[in-house]
């Protein structure tokens, strides 16, 4: 049950809950707004959310401006077509530094902001397990998606699409022969080449596929053999906090490297609990406009590793 958490467009999965578009709100300004603005509007780290769509576009089902390309971008709402492809990111994937933390409650209650800053809903609304498939009827781009294909059977016909009744758009038919006993790897990144970017492993979010593999100094010791010391265990703590996601040791990411934060620090006596605290509590505007989201599942004892080790250089060994 624990694994098994997505939810399908016929809502198939879906935990019993509900959220309404005020409670959203506090949770949203609590831990989404960093990234994604008040109103979903921001521009900043994502594509925004909101926009772009109209009462005419909630009454059709498909939304206009998508053909007409009369938007500076697409929204997320101006794309998605079920209701359930949002409830099912937003509680698998949300907020960026804590995934999965989100409570049923709590995501039926952001979904219903979102929805209600799009005006699928009204703002006295309560989004549930219960009413959710009506607000499917409501979607903008409910009708944007095509249902002709295998894997969506009978059912589409009943949603609006013309469906195909689940026939396969593929034969099956055994193609392959005289195949190889072993994988052969055409293209391959030159070992001198590996590092030119830093070490690719701290450049990938810890949750999620993994998009690169470790190119640092560690990656020329044993693990299982060899004791990390002291830095690399702080490096390593800063890998699987999620901080490297944003952060290099030596170079900008998305936000600025660990050497920039040292400098600016430097012979300030209260840096260690200024700068804890703003892990803890996140900010905007020393940086840059890209802002800082609060990393408040962090423990403070883990904060203030950090931080003296940051102040100190951030080395990796």
């Amino acid at each position: 049950r624990a694994w098994d958490i997505d939810v399908r467009p016929d809502f198939k999965g879906l935990r019993p809950g509900s959220g309404s578009v005020d409670q959203g709100q506090e949770v949203w300004e609590a831990k989404c707004a960093s990234c994604h603005g008040t109103f979903g509007e921001s521009n900043e780290v994502h594509t925004p959310l909101i926009g772009g769509t109209t009462q005419d576009d909630i009454r059709t089902g498909h939304v206009a401006s998508l053909a007409k390309g009369d938007v500076p971008q697409r929204t997320a709402i101006m794309k998605v077509a079920t209701v359930s492809t949002l409830f099912d990111y937003i509680n698998r994937a949300m907020p960026l530094t804590a995934p999965k933390s989100l409570k049923n409650d709590e995501v039926y209650a952001l979904l219903a902001y979102l929805l209600n800053l799009a005006e699928v809903v009204p703002a006295d609304f309560v989004l549930s397990d219960r009413n959710i498939a009506e607000v499917q009827q409501r979607m903008p781009n409910r009708k944007g998606m095509t249902t002709d294909h295998g894997m969506w059977p009978g059912a589409s016909a009943a949603r609006g699409g013309i469906g195909n009744g689940g026939t396969p758009d593929v034969k099956n038919t055994a193609c392959m022969h005289r195949c190889k006993d072993a994988v052969q790897v055409a293209s391959l990144l030159p070992a001198y080449a590996e590092t030119a970017h830093g070490n690719l492993a701290e450049q990938n979010r810890s949750v999620g596929p993994v998009r690169g593999k470790e190119t640092g100094a560690r990656a020329m010791a044993d693990a299982k053999s060899v004791a990390l010391s002291e830095n690399a265990a702080m490096a390593k703590l800063a890998g699987d906090s999620g901080c490297m996601a944003c952060h290099g040791l030596a170079s900008r990411v998305v936000g600025p490297g660990y050497n920039e934060v040292a400098t600016r620090y430097t012979g300030q006596p209260d840096a260690e609990a200024k700068l804890a605290a703003k892990v803890k509590a996140g900010g905007q505007g020393v940086w840059g406009a890209i802002p800082m989201p609060p990393q408040s599942q962090l423990k403070d004892g883990d904060v203030r590793s950090l931080v003296k080790w940051i102040l100190s250089g951030a080395k990796a060994q």
